[in-house]
């Protein structure tokens, strides 16, 4: 494709479909859904943003045949998913901000019976910011209003974010 051509989204099915993450966060459930597992994956981009991958197996209604469900997906303070993700800390953000406008703030999963995968550009944030912290899945789905983290209920998953 001619260089006339590139959008940002043709850039951004390049990206991801060869180029290696900058960093990711391998997501495992906690005790009361250890079988989730997936990756979230963290792409540089040339617009000053990053390209966020995510792809998560075995959420809540896996068994259901024809189940759909949302998950709030955040990133947190704190990248120790240690004791059931007790130490995880707030959503990321500037002190004093307000949800949705936290910096990690993500787009919900759209999960079809217990499986989710999506890709969104973002550019609260960069690869450096979100080092060290976690990505955390929630039960319920964000509603993006209520204070501090959208009414989005228990911590189901989460993985520390890390170079790859």
């Amino acid at each position: 494709m001619a260089n006339s051509q590139m959008t940002p989204g043709s850039t951004f099915q390049y990206i991801l479909s060869n180029q290696m993450p900058s960093a990711v966060a391998w997501v495992r459930g906690g005790t009361a859904h250890p079988a989730i597992s997936g990756l979230v994956k963290f792409y540089q981009t040339p617009y000053q943003g990053i390209l966020v991958e995510a792809e998560i197996f075995n959420l809540p209604g896996v068994n259901q045949q024809g189940s759909t469900g949302f998950f709030a997906m955040h990133i947190h303070q704190n990248g120790n998913c240690a004791n059931n993700f007790a130490n995880v800390g707030p959503h990321m953000g500037a002190p004093g901000s307000m949800h949705p406008f936290h910096s990690g703030d993500l787009i919900p999963l759209l999960a079809n019976q217990g499986y989710a995968w999506t890709a969104f550009y973002d550019k609260r944030f960069t690869i450096r910011d979100i080092l060290g912290r976690s990505v955390i899945i929630h039960m319920n789905p964000d509603d993006f209003r209520t204070q501090p983290s959208g009414n989005s209920g228990s911590m189901i998953a989460c993985g520390e974010i890390r170079t790859s």
